[in-house]
């Protein structure tokens, strides 16, 4: 997808904790009325939505947002027998807001640009090899296991170094705060180098607290 065939205007879905990169996919269970009427309407146009993450000020109902999201396009869509929608999304690009819309719909909707991150719609050799990421894999086994968390390590490792890196850096049991500076990391290697510290600070915190007991 070419960067001028991107929406300038985009509907938003703030989710809390939850980031998505270009080039990946994940599923999103839709229930709440005003979203659901978002993707009615996305449905009818190029299907692409925004999703951003909401940052923990503002209204309860209507938080105020983080600048920089990732617009991803509906590859998929199922309405369950509850009236639930079931959506598959595809990363395309991230975005930066400049503006909310004033709107009479349920749903917030914002006017962005896609220059900061248009080097998402490009294909792009790696400066980062395989063999950096075994430090990283080490670390984030042993934090997710402390976290309870379950991971599908056999299938990250048959993914390509993007999405490998970007399938950590979404799924990984990090804060709010933390997943935002690795959604507006520029490139691949930041990212890595930022997955790097914020993992530091973790297996540093585990070793504190150790050595405190």
């Amino acid at each position: 997808m070419k960067k001028e065939d991107l929406p300038n205007i985009l509907p938003v879905f703030p989710l809390s904790n939850f980031i998505i990169f270009p080039r990946t996919t994940v599923p999103l269970n839709i229930f709440e009325p005003r979203y659901i009427k978002m993707i009615d309407k996305s449905m009818k146009s190029n299907r692409i939505i925004g999703m951003i993450q909401p940052k923990k000020t503002g209204d309860l109902r209507k938080p105020d947002l983080h600048s920089v999201g990732c617009a991803g396009k509906i590859t998929s869509f199922n309405e369950t027998d509850d009236g639930r929608y079931l959506i598959i999304l595809n990363g395309i690009c991230r975005f930066t807001i400049l503006d909310e819309i004033k709107n009479d719909n349920l749903y917030r909707e914002c006017s962005v640009k896609y220059d900061d991150y248009s080097g998402d719609l490009k294909d792009k050799s790696h400066e980062v090899k395989f063999t950096d990421l075994e430090l990283i894999f080490k670390n984030l086994r042993s934090l997710f296991q402390k976290q309870g968390y379950e991971i599908n390590w056999k299938e990250i490792e048959k993914q390509n170094l993007d999405q490998t890196i970007n399938t950590l850096s979404m799924a990984s049991p990090f804060s709010l705060e933390e997943k935002q500076v690795l959604l507006e990391s520029k490139d691949l290697s930041l990212r890595k180098q930022k997955l790097e510290q914020i993992l530091n600070t973790y297996i540093l915190d585990n070793f504190n607290n150790k050595t405190l007991q």
